[in-house]
């Protein structure tokens, strides 16, 4: 999240043990409860938002992690996520025959180049139940 630039905000998350988080590529984890507060410019995600390396096992999945990489490493690492991203997007919507697939793929790809890296993953999670279904469906003759 980025706080307004004029003027001082705060986050406050609340967590239950054996929560996770990524705070600027740190994975953290709590052992107990606790309530942490961001009062600057970060980059974090925590909870279902995280998609482990091992979880990334469908073409959705693969370009989401691309972007969540991409959204949390360091700064010098950013733009080899974001070609490998561009790269998984461009071959995911050359395969797909959905018109609504290829237009989800191409708004995400957008949110990204515009440093909107959050929304990008939000728009691409959108289409996990459509791989879910599309790779569990018998193959067609």
């Amino acid at each position: 999240m980025t706080p307004p630039s004029n003027r001082s905000s705060r986050l406050v998350l609340e967590f239950r043990a054996g929560d996770k988080m990524l705070v600027n590529g740190a994975a953290l984890q709590f052992q107990t409860r606790a309530s942490v507060v961001l009062s600057n410019r970060v980059r974090f995600l925590f909870g279902k938002q995280i998609l482990a390396p091992n979880d990334a096992n469908t073409p959705a999945r693969r370009l989401y992690f691309a972007i969540q990489a991409a959204y949390i490493c360091e700064d010098a690492e950013r733009p080899q996520f974001l070609e490998l991203a561009r790269g998984l997007a461009a071959d995911y919507a050359e395969a797909s025959t959905s018109a609504t697939v290829k237009r989800l793929i191409e708004r995400a790809i957008e949110e990204l180049e515009e440093g909107k890296c959050w929304e990008a993953m939000r728009r691409v999670r959108e289409l996990f139940p459509h791989d879910d279904a599309m790779l569990s469906a018998p193959p067609q003759e």
